[in-house]
């Protein structure tokens, strides 16, 4: 019966993460100055790599990627959730619904699997410094750089097709503030097993291999650092490894708990939260973290203030 009752639906409703409050009021502008946060910050780090020719190495080279990715993450998600927080009840299309579920699997799988590649160039460059260019020449990075977006994609494209041609039943409330693939299994009354297994293989090649490697090449780099004499280095390194351990983990834990664990019971809270860390907390962490700590950014950053200045003055 359910499946003879299942339709294609005309529109769907994002229930949204806030409800109608002072108190979520207040997280909505706290959401919104994230978003402010995480464009300019990101834009900031683009400009700088892009006009700073001392900044055109590999490493900046993923950084530049990791940026545009954490800006097409924050405009993907967070200009529709606020929308539908102030017009409550404001439907999204089935078209609509899938060209947000592709392009935020595709910036997210990109950031995966980018993500894995970055560990990749510290370790070359830290353990194997000799073999850097050649290993991470610039054909190469670029290399790296397109087949993360391409598998991205192309893993994006299955899942968004195969998820807007599944027949749903009569409600059409996604209890979500983004259109997300877990959350319309929900309301299919087909059988998804079958898929959920796909959606699980998916979690492992982009999100457990890749969060294996980075661990991987952390665990080379510190063996490294610690055999350093310099007291005054270690402490750095390790500071600068354990921050980016940390947003990699917050990265990586929300998207497995989101995404691999496809028939484990969960309440819809936590269903909405951990989306919150890949798609609003990172993209604002993420140029903090791995760039504007940075000296050769902050020197960067510099120097463009000064050149702004003189054009000023003249």
């Amino acid at each position: 019966m359910e499946t003879q009752n299942a339709s294609s639906p005309t529109e769907f409703v994002l229930l949204g993460l806030l409800h109608h409050t002072k108190a979520h009021s207040f997280f909505l502008a706290i959401i919104l100055l994230a978003l402010v946060t995480a464009v300019s910050g990101n834009t900031l780090l683009l400009i700088l790599i892009q006009v700073d020719s001392s900044l055109h190495t590999p490493m900046y080279v993923f950084l530049s990627q990791l940026a545009f990715m954490d800006i097409c993450q924050s405009l993907i998600v967070v200009p529709k959730m606020s929308a539908d927080f102030l017009t409550p009840g404001n439907p999204i299309s089935p078209a609509g619904c899938g060209v947000q579920i592709f392009l935020s699997l595709t910036t997210g799988g990109a950031e995966c699997l980018l993500l894995a590649v970055m560990s990749y160039d510290r370790y070359v460059a830290i353990c194997n410094p000799l073999q850097y260019p050649l290993l991470l020449s610039r054909r190469v990075c670029l290399g790296l750089a397109a087949g993360a977006w391409v598998g991205a994609a192309a893993n994006a494209l299955i899942h968004s097709v195969y998820t807007m041609h599944l027949p749903y039943c009569a409600s059409k409330a996604i209890d979500q503030f983004f259109c997300e693939v877990q959350s319309l299994l929900k309301l299919s009354c087909s059988d998804t097993s079958q898929y959920e297994t796909l959606v699980f293989v998916s979690g492992i090649v982009l999100l457990l291999i890749p969060s294996s490697i980075i661990l991987a090449s952390y665990i080379h780099i510190l063996s490294t650092v610690l055999r350093m004499k310099s007291t005054k280095g270690q402490q750095k390194a390790l500071a600068t490894c354990s921050s980016h351990l940390t947003v990699v983990g917050m990265f990586y834990g929300a998207a497995i708990f989101t995404y691999m664990r496809p028939n484990a019971p969960r309440s819809p809270k936590q269903d909405k939260m951990a989306p919150v860390f890949y798609t609003i907390v990172t993209p604002v962490l993420n140029p903090l973290i791995y760039s504007l700590r940075n000296r050769d950014v902050l020197r960067a950053l510099r120097k463009l203030v000064m050149k702004c200045r003189v054009l000023q003055q003249n």
